[in-house]
């Protein structure tokens, strides 16, 4: 069982309002899947007809190979918009009535305490809890049952860094050490990049694209652009300094990723080479930026 998630031409339309306009997604297991997207641009609801509790225009959603829908999603746990805690209650007895639901013994109950660092709060009322204590008993409720794949709806939106620190822990920790495969939304670039291994950009209900975290992060990487009138001369001039496969010829230009702090000896090279240089640049393209460029704004 590789792929967790597969959707075909998933589609949910509100009247005139295309919210999830044929999104094709691929998740494999052991991926920590960073769906990102604008407010209002159709995650939570591409998640709920995931889980069924949106039903799709059209369009096909396939778990864990083709299993059968109400067998696979009972191997799924979901915090989507926050988690709907009783306030008056513990963390243990938070767990024990959700656990008349999704099931889990005193044994597991009190295993995944410990697991999200909720086994020491004692008697405190989740009301008193902070945001992030409670993001970490939302994932504690989406934990019983044992899933296999977990979907998280904004979880660190709102939390403070210490909060966010934590919540990320808490997901690395669930990926490495219990092989969870996770889905998780938010619009916190930064954040996600800490944390995912593929990401899929959303806009208006489009997928976008989806990109690995490191074809990602080679895109993003600084680039030092040299716009020369001998694009090949320039490459060989260069060779004796740059290693090959860090220069490449785009449009007239070449394209350093390494060496960035030798723009003017690289340019002095070109001169004394009878290359004539018109500009020089140096890039840095971000996570943001390059999101920013995908969406179009």
């Amino acid at each position: 069982m590789d792929t967790i998630l597969k959707t075909t031409g998933l589609t949910k339309q509100f009247g005139k309002k295309l919210a999830v306009n044929d999104v094709n997604m691929t998740i494999k297991r052991g991926d920590i899947y960073g769906f990102i997207g604008k407010n209002g641009a159709g995650k939570t609801t591409f998640m709920r007809m995931v889980l069924g509790t949106a039903f799709p225009t059209k369009g096909n959603v396939s778990l864990f190979d083709g299993m059968p829908a109400q067998k696979a999603r009972r191997r799924i746990g979901s915090l989507i918009e926050g988690p709907g805690l009783y306030k008056n209650c513990t963390a243990y007895e938070n767990l024990k009535q959700f656990s008349l639901i999704y099931g889990g013994s005193e044994e597991e109950i009190h295993e995944i305490l410990k697991f999200v660092g909720l086994d020491g709060v004692g008697k405190k009322k989740a009301g008193k809890f902070s945001l992030g204590m409670k993001q970490r008993l939302g994932i504690a409720i989406a934990l019983l049952g044992d899933p296999e794949f977990l979907i998280l709806d904004e979880p660190v939106n709102g939390l403070d860094p210490a909060g966010m620190k934590e919540v990320r822990d808490l997901i690395l920790k669930l990926n490495h050490e219990k092989n969870v495969t996770i889905l998780i939304s938010s619009h916190l670039l930064d954040e996600l990049s800490k944390i995912v291994t593929k990401y899929g950009i959303i806009n208006d209900g489009i997928l976008v694209e989806e990109v690995s975290a490191k074809d990602l992060e080679e895109r993003c990487r600084q680039k030092l652009t040299f716009t020369v009138d001998d694009t090949q001369k320039a490459i060989a001039a260069l060779a004796s300094i740059v290693p090959s496969s860090e220069i490449q010829a785009e449009n007239g230009q070449i394209v350093l990723s390494s060496h960035m702090d030798e723009a003017a000896s690289l340019n002095r090279l070109l001169v004394q080479s009878d290359i004539a240089v018109s500009g020089i640049q140096l890039q840095t393209d971000g996570l943001e930026q390059y999101f920013m460029k995908r969406i179009g704004d």
